[in-house]
């Protein structure tokens, strides 16, 4: 399954995209990054059945242990494609949490998008060490 970031804005060349990218190469399954403009842009065609995540700050605090219960189930379930939508400096707009599968959030302050990109591959990465029981990921 294809676990694929769509984020609003530019990530550019900082200490930040490293970081993705770090976490991201680690990652034993296929990733993808979109950047989109702020507003406006054009989502990326599906190829398939996709599950779509946006990160929010309202959304659920999950445990990593839960988020990769529900990657596995997914996948499990034949989606092709676990889309992570992070939006612009105003959030997601209504009809976009409601469109979406899980609504997730990384507790309830709000984090400048480039950390948020960071947090969230490496919550994918940790997320597929659990369900591959790679020792990466330790609990309590």
């Amino acid at each position: 399954m294809l676990l694929h970031i769509v984020a609003r804005g530019r990530i550019g060349r900082g200490p930040e995209a490293e970081l993705v990218d770090r976490y991201l190469k680690r990652i034993g399954w296929p990733t993808r990054v979109t950047e989109l403009p702020d507003t406006g842009g054009r989502m990326p065609e599906a190829a398939g059945p996709i599950r779509t995540v946006a990160l929010d700050e309202t959304g659920l605090d999950l445990p990593s242990r839960d988020l990769a219960a529900s990657l596995g189930r997914w996948r499990d379930d034949g989606a092709r494609e676990a889309r992570f939508l992070i939006g612009a400096a105003n959030g997601h707009d209504e009809a976009t949490r409601a469109a979406s599968d899980l609504t997730l959030g990384f507790g309830r302050a709000t984090w400048p998008h480039l950390l948020v990109r960071a947090m969230l591959a490496e919550q994918l990465w940790r997320a597929t060490s659990i369900l591959a029981g790679h020792p990466y990921h330790r609990e309590g």
